[in-house]
């Protein structure tokens, strides 16, 4: 498909602008990191001081679209899922998913609190997972999103822990996955979704997409994640 000079502007005047959020992201990340995450704070307090410096630091304030904090087993629990309020441990390991519709993010990141060899080992797993499925898929952009989301439980399984959802990413922009919650597939890098992954919107724009890494020690009652843009680099 052949785009005009001032489709083609736009086209990267957007992903330009998907990429400016991610990099905010990543600094809010940081500063949550350096001064928020701490044995003792439950998982809501957390989620309300992260708020809090969002709005104090970066004007985020009425456009959160969702902050989930999960911590323990709760790191098993699907994104869906409001399990109850968890204190976090000294020996801990959490992740932290933002999702900001002024910026048009969707970020994760996994910590670990203590020394646990295995729940580092899952942490330092997670972002050479996503880079592998990446790479696969720059190989062959046009893939579905079926194949992607095998490519993600089959690179997910070198490490030795379970890929742990049903999705592997999801559209950008508009939050489709939320305003349409019966659409399980076409949305979704998922099982079943035989679209190419460069199927352009209804009106004819490239469509940009997030992959989602989910590692899970099912044994041992813990999992991390890992997201961030897909097609825009």
């Amino acid at each position: 498909m052949m785009l005009g000079d001032d489709t083609e502007a736009k086209e990267i005047e957007r992903a330009e602008y998907l990429l400016d959020a991610q990099e905010k992201a990543i600094k809010l990340f940081d500063e949550i990191e350096r001064d928020l995450i701490r044995p003792g704070i439950t998982e809501k307090a957390l989620s309300d001081a992260i708020h809090e410096l969002g709005n104090w630091r970066h004007g985020v304030c009425t456009h959160w679209h969702k902050r989930v904090v999960r911590s323990g087993p709760n790191t098993l629990r699907p994104f869906a899922e409001n399990p109850p309020d968890r204190v976090i441990e000294a020996d801990d390991i959490l992740y932290v998913d933002l999702v900001f519709e002024a910026w048009e993010a969707d970020f994760s990141r996994t910590f670990v609190l203590g020394d646990d060899p295995r729940k580092k080992k899952l942490r330092d797993s997670l972002e050479p997972v996503w880079d592998a499925v990446k790479a696969w898929f720059d190989t062959n952009p046009g893939m579905t999103g079926q194949e992607l989301y095998g490519i993600a439980c089959a690179e997910a399984s070198r490490t030795g822990f379970d890929f742990g959802a049903d999705i592997a990413g999801h559209l950008i922009g508009s939050f489709p996955h939320e305003r349409i919650p019966k659409d399980r597939v076409s949305l979704y890098i998922t099982d079943g979704n035989a679209e190419s992954m460069r199927t352009v919107d209804k009106n004819g724009h490239r469509r940009h997409w997030i992959l989602e890494i989910h590692l899970h020690d099912k044994a041992n009652q813990f999992g991390g994640f890992h997201e961030k843009l897909l097609t825009v680099r």
